[in-house]
């Protein structure tokens, strides 16, 4: 590479002047080189710097045959001396992410020989490790990271040669010969890696995990840190809090009250779905022996509720064909026709297309919505069956 990385001289450098290289029309803009460049390129897991080149918006940085091309939305001329500046905020969130991510993934190395396998930054960062571990095992993690971090040791890079790679214990990816570059954070982790972090594990502030999951014979991971950590768990608190003050329970005892809530309201479904029932009886019972339609037309009743109704009534002998129409809260029309002689499927389509429905099923019952109301359904299904 013949170009000037100046993020690795000083990866919180955020402006820089440089000579335009070249310039040529793309699809998306026009795709530029200069003879030095602060934006790192995407790469290693780490999103492309954002920011701007005499004031034009850079869309993307990428490493192309050995360049870093910076796509542009104008065209700059080759020759000319520019002035770039990057967004720094966006470049440090990124540097403590990855920071983070390092002493996470050294960590489980370290402490349960896990390989990152994986690891992508976007709105969390995700890194993917070879073998399952427990919720306890991540704690475990997750506090010996954040022990690192407020240690605030320094975070430092070696550039062994070949020979002296050989000896070294490092985690990588891949099998890496030549020039390599080595992160050190002591006591958590050695990597070959070339993205950019910052100078002492304090700056990272907290590290966070935020789910996992089994994923591939291993464990997915998602977590953050830094400012973006720290913005997530406020949020994450205010949350809490709305939630305790409805519940009129403390802070800390939110899951033991939503437990409770959750609990009384299983008991209040369990005495609904009782009195539901003694309720269709009752419906159930006022139709005279030999009806041809039992007809229902009910309100305040769920798909569920209107399918246990309808059969119900066909398992009470109620009608030779039994429905159960009901408005929903999007002004259609709930239904459910049951029969155990009449092949209901074959007549599905006529009723659909004379009420505007949708639905269907088996030939002993058939559900959908209809696009009308009570009285026209109640019309149709009578001339149809009644």
């Amino acid at each position: 590479m013949d170009f000037n990385q100046l993020y690795y001289q000083d990866p919180y450098r955020s402006e820089f002047t440089a000579r335009v290289r070249s310039c040529t029309r793309t699809g998306n803009g026009y795709a530029l080189t200069l003879d030095q460049t602060c934006f790192y390129p995407e790469g290693g897991g780490q999103s492309a710097d954002r920011g701007t080149i005499d004031g034009i918006p850079v869309t993307d940085v990428r490493l192309e045959d050995g360049r870093i091309v910076h796509t542009v939305k104008e065209p700059l001329t080759p020759g000319k001396t520019v002035t770039g500046s990057i967004d720094f905020d966006f470049r440090f969130r990124q540097m403590q992410w990855h920071t983070g991510e390092h002493i996470v993934s050294g960590l489980a190395h370290r402490l349960f020989g896990c390989d990152n396998v994986g690891f992508h930054m976007s709105d969390v960062t995700t890194l993917d490790l070879n073998r399952p571990l427990t919720e306890e095992q991540l704690t475990e993690i997750e506090r010996g990271a954040n022990e690192v971090v407020f240690a605030d040791r320094p975070v430092e890079y070696l550039f062994p040669k070949e020979d002296e790679l050989e000896s070294l214990d490092y985690r990588s990816k891949k099998e890496l010969t030549g020039a390599v570059r080595i992160v050190r954070i002591p006591g958590a982790d050695d990597c070959a890696c070339c993205g950019l972090h910052v100078r002492r594990t304090g700056e990272v502030g907290l590290v966070k995990i935020l789910s996992f999951m089994h994923y591939k014979g291993g464990v997915r991971i998602e977590m953050t840190a830094g400012r973006d950590a720290y913005e997530r768990l406020s949020v994450i608190q205010k949350q809490n809090e709305a939630v305790a003050h409805l519940l009129s329970a403390k802070p800390d005892e939110t899951a033991d009250a939503v437990r409770r809530v959750l609990e009384e309201s299983a008991s209040k479904d369990r005495r609904i779905a009782a009195l539901n029932q003694r309720y269709f009886r009752m419906r159930a019972e006022s139709f005279a022996p030999g009806t041809p339609l039992a007809l229902c037309v009910d309100t305040g009743l769920n798909g569920i509720e209107v399918r246990k109704f309808c059969d119900l009534l066909v398992k009470s002998g109620s009608g030779t064909v039994c429905a159960v129409l009901c408005p929903d809260e999007n002004g259609q029309l709930r239904y459910c026709i049951g029969s155990g002689t009449v092949d209901l499927k074959s007549h599905a389509e006529a009723i659909n297309k004379a009420l505007d429905g949708r639905g269907g099923g088996s030939p002993q019952m058939i559900q959908g919505t209809f696009r009308s109301d009570a009285d026209q359904a109640s019309r149709v299904l009578a001339e149809c069956f009644g």
